[in-house]
């Protein structure tokens, strides 16, 4: 499987990048579990994705930079924008809202390395090795051995609100896939763009016939937006797809397993959230299973 551009290789902005997403990344579980008491999460991402694409097409507009031509090149921002922001951040917002501690849908949403590297075969004409199959499968233990203790309502966790997580981290590896094979030669700025706006035209009607619209504008909520549009929305997503452009498609989900560990360090000191010594193991052994599989 392909990695990212070699260190050597590269200039020391884009080495930086991969440790940068990782950071940006892992704030927005802890976004999710910050503006929970304060606002109904469909109705928050309505306006995030609005005010994302507000400043997003400001940017291009100030830089002159080059909008899709055709109604193709729209489409496919759009299809990207639907599964990488608007079902993707739609689930895990909704999953965290009905209780799914950050640390575990963190979790949850790096299982993207191991079902890209699922899929990459038949989508992307990739050969799986059998090393790439141990690791996807000792990925999976590993990330059982993490969840298991809590599934239930015993253990705390809402089954639907893991199975909802889950569908988005399935949205957002074929977004990434979709991105990849459809973006090469875009600018991402107005890409970008474009794909906040496909993601508010799914998520504003589902928030409108979901929720009642509660928006409390509190400090904790003002400054969860705040960070959400310019440090996620539009610093993030853009070295994401920066990212996706410069490396194979697998190298750079494979940074998605990086972000529990960050994302669970960040919600301990934050809200108090722990993870038992057989979670810790298994997340131990969900990284051994990624980096089996990004070296098949």
């Amino acid at each position: 499987m392909s990695r990212l551009l070699p260190l050597s290789d590269a200039s020391w902005p884009t080495r930086l990048a991969p440790g940068l997403f990782v950071l940006i990344w892992a704030t927005g579980f802890i976004v999710a579990r910050l503006i929970a008491p304060h606002a109904e999460p469909l109705t928050f991402l309505s306006v995030r994705f609005g005010l994302t694409a507000i400043v997003l097409t400001g940017l291009a507009f100030a830089v002159g930079a080059r909008w899709p031509r055709g109604w193709q090149g729209w489409r496919d921002a759009m299809v990207a924008g639907i599964l990488i922001h608007g079902l993707y951040l739609d689930a895990v917002f909704w999953a965290v809202h009905r209780g799914l501690p950050a640390g575990i849908a963190a979790l949850v949403a790096s299982l993207q390395p191991l079902l890209t590297a699922a899929v990459a075969g038949p989508l992307l004409g990739e050969r799986v090795s059998a090393r790439r199959c141990l690791g996807i499968a000792v990925g999976f233990v590993g990330a059982g051995l993490v969840m298991a203790p809590r599934i239930g309502a015993a253990g705390g966790i809402p089954p639907e609100a893991l199975a909802v997580c889950f569908c988005g981290t399935i949205a957002i590896t074929l977004g990434t896939l979709w991105q990849k094979r459809t973006a090469a030669a875009v600018d991402l700025r107005t890409n970008a763009a474009v794909q906040f706006v496909g993601a508010g035209l799914l998520t504003l009607p589902l928030a409108l016939l979901t929720e009642r619209g509660e928006f409390d504008l509190s400090v904790p909520l003002l400054l969860g937006l705040a960070w959400a549009v310019f440090g996620l929305s539009v610093g993030g997503i853009l070295i994401l797809l920066g990212l996706i452009r410069r490396g194979a498609v697998a190298g750079v989900a494979a940074l998605f397993y990086l972000v529990p560990p960050v994302s669970a360090a960040m919600a301990f000191g934050l809200f108090g959230e722990t993870l038992a010594p057989i979670q810790l193991l298994g997340m131990v052994v969900a990284v051994a299973g990624v980096g089996l599989a990004s070296r098949g």
